[in-house]
C-alpha cells in the first residue's frame, strides 16, 4: 500500500492521507475480526448470525468514509472469507437453511450505492452511462418483482444484481488514484490466491468436517463431489465450485501484473492446484483465453516476460499434478474436453438451452428480481427455479425491456475497454480487460453477473475503464 500520498474520497469530496489514517481503520477491522472469533469460541456462535453481517456494514461504513482503499480491501476479503465463516457456524450450532449470514458481503458493497446517488445526475457525463443503463435495467426487474414476487426474496434479489454495479460505479469514480486502486487490487488477490489455494488444497486432502457436513446439508453431491477425503471438488472458502474458480481464474491473471517475490512460486503452486481440484473446465477455458488476450496486447519484452513467467510456474505445478490421486482427478477432467457427448454435465447445459432458450427470448415482461420458483407443466409442483446461463436468467428476470438496457450497458462498457490503448504499457489494464471479457464470454454457461463473479466482471472492467481515464487526466501514453 502506498500511503505518502494525498488520496481523493469521492463521495466526500475531500482529500484524506492514507498514512494518517490507517492505524485507525486496521483497528476496526481487527476489532471485527475478534469480535467474531470471541463470539465464536465463548458460546455465542448463534449469535454471529445476527452480529456478522451487522458488524461488517458498520465496519464497511467506517472505512468508506474514512479510508476507501481499505474499504475496497475490506470488500474482497468479506466476499472470500464469509461462505466459510457460514460454515463454520453451522457446523457448531445447527444447519440454517435460510443462509442469513451470506448476506454480510452485499450489505458491504451495497454501501458503495452512496457513490452511485452522489454522482448519478452527472454519471453519463464523466463516462459512467454503462452502469446508469445496467442499473436502469436492474431497477426495471425490481419494479416488476414488487408486483409479482415476494418482498424479501425481491430485496435478496436487488442486492444480487445491483451490488456488482454500483461497486464497479465507486470504482470508476474513484480514477483519480487509480495507481493505488491499482495496487490495492493486485495485493489482495495475491493473498487470496495464496492462502486460499493453500485451503483448497488441505480441503481436498483432509475433507474438514465443516466442510463435509456443509456439503452433506446442502445436497450438491452432483456439484460438487462427495465429502470425503480426495472425493470433493475444491471450493475453498467460498459458498461453491463456480465463484472460487472465478476467483482464482482472476487472481492468476493477475499475478502475471505483479512484481515477483519470494511468496509468488508457493502462492502459484497453491493456487494453480487448487484450480486444477475445482474442474472447473470454463474457468480453465476462461484463463487460457485471458492468457492469450494478455500476451497479444504486450509489448515482445513483455511477452518474453510473461512466457518465463508461465514456464516457471508450469515447472512447480505440473509435478505436483503427478501425485496420485490428484493425477487421476485431474486427467479425467481433462479427457471430457474429447468427449463432451458423453459428460453429463455438458447433456444438462444442452438440455437447459434447448428447453428454455424459447421461453426466455418469448418473456417480454420478465418474471422480475425474486422469481425463485417455477411451476413443473408435468406435475404442477412448485419447484426452485434455477437456470445456469447469465444470458438466460437476464430474459427471465429482467425480460427484453429490462436485458436490453442492462446487456447494453455491458456492451457498451466492453466496447469501451476493447478500444482503450492502455494495455499496451500498463499489464493491469491489459489484465482487467482480460479479466472482464472472458467473465462475459463465461455468462453463455454461467450467472456470473451475480455474487463475486459479478463483483469481478463488472469491477475489473471498471478498472480498466478508470485507468483509461486516468491516464487521458495525466497526459501519460506510457507506462513508467
Amino acid at each position: 500500500m502506498v500511503y505518502n500520498q494525498i488520496l481523493f474520497n469521492s463521495f466526500l469530496q475531500a482529500h484524506f492521507s492514507p498514512k494518517e489514517r490507517s492505524l485507525q481503520g486496521w483497528i476496526v477491522i481487527l476489532g471485527f475480526v475478534l469480535l467474531t472469533i470471541a463470539c465464536y469460541f465463548v458460546g455465542f456462535a448463534a449469535m454471529l448470525r445476527l452480529i456478522y453481517p451487522a458488524a461488517a456494514l458498520v465496519v464497511a461504513i467506517f472505512l468508506y468514509l474514512r479510508h476507501p482503499i481499505l474499504y475496497i480491501g475490506f470488500n474482497w476479503w468479506v466476499w472470500f472469507l464469509t461462505p466459510l465463516v457460514v460454515r463454520l457456524v453451522d457446523y457448531r450450532v445447527g444447519w440454517d437453511p435460510t443462509r442469513q449470514m451470506l448476506i454480510a458481503p452485499y450489505l458491504v458493497s451495497f454501501v458503495s450505492i452512496a457513490t452511485f446517488l452522489r454522482y448519478f445526475p452527472s454519471a453519463a457525463r464523466q463516462g459512467g452511462l454503462p452502469f446508469v443503463l445496467a442499473a436502469l435495467g436492474v431497477f426495471y426487474g425490481f419494479l416488476v418483482g414488487i408486483i409479482y414476487n415476494q418482498p424479501i426474496p425481491v430485496a435478496r434479489s436487488l442486492l444480487d444484481w445491483l451490488s456488482p454495479i454500483i461497486f464497479a460505479f465507486h470504482l470508476f469514480m474513484n480514477w483519480r488514484d487509480y495507481p493505488s486502486y491499482r495496487q490495492n487490487m493486485q495485493r489482495t488477490f495475491f493473498w487470496c490466491v495464496l492462502l486460499t489455494g493453500a485451503y483448497g488444497v488441505y480441503q481436498f486432502v483432509v475433507a474438514p468436517e465443516w466442510d463435509r457436513y456443509w456439503l452433506i446439508e446442502s445436497k450438491l453431491f452432483t456439484s460438487s463431489g462427495d465429502p470425503v477425503p480426495f472425493g470433493m471438488r475444491v471450493w475453498s472458502t467460498m459458498h461453491s465450485v463456480g465463484p472460487y474458480a472465478t476467483v482464482l481464474q482472476t487472481g492468476l491473471l493477475l499475478m502475471f501484473t505483479s512484481r515477483q517475490n519470494f511468496l509468488t512460486f508457493p502462492a502459484s503452486a497453491f493456487g494453480y492446484l487448487s484450480f486444477l481440484l475445482t474442474q472447473a473446465r470454463s474457468n480453465w477455458g476462461g484463463w487460457l483465453f485471458g492468457i492469450v488476450m494478455i500476451l497479444a496486447s504486450a509489448k515482445a519484452r513483455t511477452q518474453m516476460r510473461l512466457i518465463t513467467i508461465i514456464l516457471v510456474m508450469a515447472m512447480c505445478v505440473v509435478p505436483l499434478t503427478t501425485i496420485e490421486p490428484i493425477s487421476k482427478v485431474v486427467a479425467d477432467r481433462m479427457e471430457s474436453f474429447t468427449n463432451l457427448q458423453e459428460d453429463s454435465s455438458f447433456r444438462d447445459r444442452s438440455g437447459n438451452y434447448d428447453r428454455n432458450l424459447s421461453l426466455a427470448l418469448t418473456n417480454g415482461l420478465g418474471n422480475g428480481l425474486g422469481n425463485i420458483w417455477k411451476v413443473d407443466e408435468k406435475t404442477g409442483k412448485i419447484e426452485v427455479f434455477v437456470v445456469d446461463s447469465g444470458i438466460l436468467d437476464m430474459f427471465f428476470t429482467l425480460g427484453w425491456f429490462g436485458a436490453i438496457p442492462y446487456m447494453g450497458g455491458l456492451i457498451l462498457l466492453l466496447v469501451s475497454v476493447c478500444n482503450y490503448s492502455e494495455a499496451r504499457f500498463d499489464n493491469f489494464v491489459s489484465a482487467a480487460r482480460a479479466i472482464g471479457i472472458s467473465s462475459c464470454a463465461q455468462l453463455i454457461i454461467s450467472s456470473g453477473m451475480l455474487s463475486v463473479m459479478g463483483m469481478i466482471l463488472w469491477g475489473f472492467l471498471a478498472m480498466a475503464l478508470a485507468a483509461h481515464k486516468y491516464y487521458q487526466h495525466e497526459q501519460i501514453n506510457t507506462y513508467k
